[in-house]
């Protein structure tokens, strides 16, 4: 099979693959498409993501396809189903597992981080991992389920309510979900820091009821002057110490800052603790997507959400690398691999 290979910092290489062996829970997937993750861009820098990664291994974590084949023991589903695949494979038996906190499982499988994943025709996963695509959901749609379920755990811990106000920084793939989630989590109104103009509109599309250019605005006074004298929640989604630094600044008084977007490991951010006792500001992280895969794959399914507006483009396994490597790329929205593609 066709797959592409990670051999450490900046070297990822389209090459030839043995098919993967099925166990008796398992199923062979063809992969259909794989979405191109910020991790996945952290690891081929050659920084540590949300697991080490030891190479040679095949990326790609949010993956949808069509069971191949079946292992022997598996009976609830067959191949021909269309399906999407959870990455976190959990053992069920550590502190952890036993205590309802599974997503820090101490002998956790990340399928594409620490097992060979989705940028490939074929991938071979444990039954426990595949969820149902309804008949009406692509397989674009199918492979942002993990992002999906990853920014719903992320909302969830946002504590929203009927009357909160939510500002989202960072208007990319991710900030749009959260735009979409904080709407759907009941939040009165939600905001949106983000510079391109483009991706302000999409916010807008998306349900942001006021969307500010953070370099060219002075956001405080935007905010008063819309009636916004408080804010309950900040999700910041762009992964930048001076956007962290700025979600402490623009929190309210008894909120929560949700640090969602990932850092590079050594960043640090200059944090004034006065500034958080006066205004009592909980500052949280979220780490992947524990137990939220059916209900992300049910808000899809159900076009709850859209996760089709901010796709860039299907591209081939050839142009992996390129899309890795070009920030300016990837900016221009999310990208999509389809292993089948022709280059």
């Amino acid at each position: 099979m066709k797959s592409a290979v990670f051999y450490g910092k900046h070297d990822i290489r389209i090459e030839e693959s043995p098919l993967p062996p099925v166990g008796e829970n398992e199923v062979l997937i063809k992969v259909m498409r794989c979405g191109v993750c910020g991790t996945d861009v952290h690891i081929y820098e050659g920084d540590k993501g949300c697991a080490d990664t030891t190479p040679p291994t095949i990326l790609g974590h949010e993956f949808s396809g069509v069971v191949e084949q079946a292992g022997s023991a598996v009976q609830s589903v067959q191949p021909g189903d269309r399906v999407s695949v959870d990455p976190n494979q959990l053992c069920g038996r550590c502190y952890y597992c036993r205590s309802g906190i599974g997503h820090f499982c101490e002998q956790m499988v990340g399928i594409g981080t620490t097992a060979n994943g989705g940028f490939a025709q074929y991938c071979a996963v444990n039954v426990s991992q595949v969820y149902r695509l309804a008949p009406s959901t692509s397989f674009e749609e199918g492979a942002m389920t993990e992002p999906v379920a990853c920014c719903l755990h992320g909302v969830d811990l946002c504590e929203l309510t009927p009357s909160s106000t939510a500002v989202v920084i960072g208007g990319g793939m991710i900030g749009l979900l959260m735009v979409q989630l904080a709407r759907l989590a009941g939040a009165r109104r939600v905001v949106l820091l983000e510079p391109v103009a483009a991706k302000r509109e999409m916010g807008r599309r998306l349900g942001a009821d006021l969307c500010i250019d953070p370099l060219h605005a002075d956001v405080p006074a935007v905010l008063l002057e819309n009636g916004v004298a408080r804010v309950d929640a900040v999700i910041e989604c762009a992964g930048l110490p001076s956007t962290i630094a700025q979600a402490v600044d623009l929190a309210g008084k008894k909120s929560v800052v949700m640090m969602f977007g990932l850092t590079r490991p050594d960043d640090e951010v200059p944090i004034k603790p006065f500034q958080i006792f006066q205004k009592e500001v909980t500052l949280k992280a979220s780490f992947i997507n524990p137990y939220t895969q059916q209900r992300a794959l049910d808000l899809i399914n159900s076009r709850k959400i859209d996760v089709s507006s901010m796709i860039a483009g299907v591209e081939s396994l050839e142009r992996l690398p390129e899309i890795l490597a070009q920030p300016a790329l990837r900016a221009k929205g999310k990208y999509i691999i389809d292993p089948w593609k022709e280059n």
